[in-house]
């Protein structure tokens, strides 16, 4: 198994995409493709690469976070995000994981690979942590508006995707909505959970957005405008909660000493936080597999979505998706 990083993406590129990539391949025993400009990448592994699980595969080209993603990606043939998927279109690679342009990311995926057979639309799944185990998120990002059929083909390709990569055996589906009641929310909504409820799929109706990490459901469906703001949100609080914890605890002796007696604790909660634990979020729906991470991600992170990519492809999770779209209505 061998998966293509694109070493050009990323606030930080290529030192951690590099380093995240190191890690994989000693750690895991993953064959890595750094897919960039070859001196760069080369700088950057340094004395630490000895050749074994890692190549470069060298383009001139990439795509910037201030781009527009497709018109960039059509116009850059040699863009690292675009060469990535076109070697997993030559099953040279198996997946590609980047934290560079999202959009970018997406595009070059569907240009490369091509839709799956009965999904209409891409989307992309974010994991939360849960109080019962991991939550998936879908859509985060990749189609801010959609139809009431696009909302309930997220649902099935997140219920196999948590299904098979995540070992969640049969996932509860909730539908994200401003009250549990089956006449709350707006048109598309409730359209969307009469396609659900007709469904085979284990629907557990509506949920409110406190109900992300009470784990409640596993997997939550919403438009990718609201499951952005979801996202960003619920980041920036962990973010200022760990802070503001941190400053509350030292203003006092007491605080202090429970900082450091608790430290271990605190440590361990700070990691089922911590975005980089699962890596990143795939990109569902493409003929192929594509792990989009953030453009602030650590090595930690990049390692881990490594890690996610490779369950990923190992598992005939494309196939059970496809299947699962046909089976319930999909083009």
């Amino acid at each position: 198994m061998e998966i293509a990083v694109d070493a050009m993406g990323g606030d930080k590129a290529p030192v951690v995409e590099v380093q995240g990539a190191l890690e994989a391949a000693r750690e895991l025993g993953i064959g890595i493709r750094l897919v960039g400009r070859k001196a760069v990448i080369e700088k950057s592994l340094g004395k630490n690469w000895d050749g074994e699980n890692v190549t470069v595969h060298h383009c001139d080209e990439w795509v910037r976070m201030d781009e527009a993603p497709l018109k960039a990606v059509r116009r850059k043939k040699d863009a690292s995000i675009r060469v990535a998927f076109e070697l997993v279109k030559k099953k040279e690679v198996c997946a590609v994981v980047s934290a560079g342009n999202s959009g970018a990311t997406m595009a070059a995926g569907i240009l490369a690979l091509g839709r799956m057979e009965g999904a209409e639309r891409p989307a992309i799944a974010s994991v939360f942590p849960g109080q019962r185990g991991p939550v998936v998120l879908i859509d985060v990002g990749a189609n801010v508006d959609c139809r009431p059929r696009h909302l309930f083909q997220f649902g099935i390709m997140a219920h196999a995707f948590a299904s098979v990569c995540l070992g969640i055996e049969n996932p509860r589906i909730g539908l994200l909505s401003i009250g549990e009641e089956g006449s709350k929310g707006n048109e598309q909504v409730r359209l969307t959970r009469e396609l659900f409820e007709s469904s085979s799929l284990n629907f557990w109706g509506n949920v409110e957005g406190r109900d992300i990490f009470a784990g409640k459901v596993d997997i939550i469906v919403c438009d990718g405008f609201v499951g952005n703001v979801a996202l960003k949100m619920t980041e920036g609080m962990a973010e200022a909660f760990a802070r503001m914890l941190k400053q509350e605890m030292m203003r006092s002796v007491a605080g202090k000493a429970s900082l450091l007696l608790g430290s271990r604790s605190l440590k361990r909660f700070s990691e089922k936080l911590d975005y980089a634990e699962y890596g990143g979020a795939p990109l569902l729906g493409v003929n192929g597999v594509g792990i989009i991470c953030h453009g602030s991600s650590s090595p930690k992170a990049i390692k881990n979505a490594v890690k996610l990519a490779a369950r990923y492809a190992e598992n005939d999770t494309l196939e059970r998706m496809s299947g699962l779209l046909l089976k319930n209505g999909g083009e």
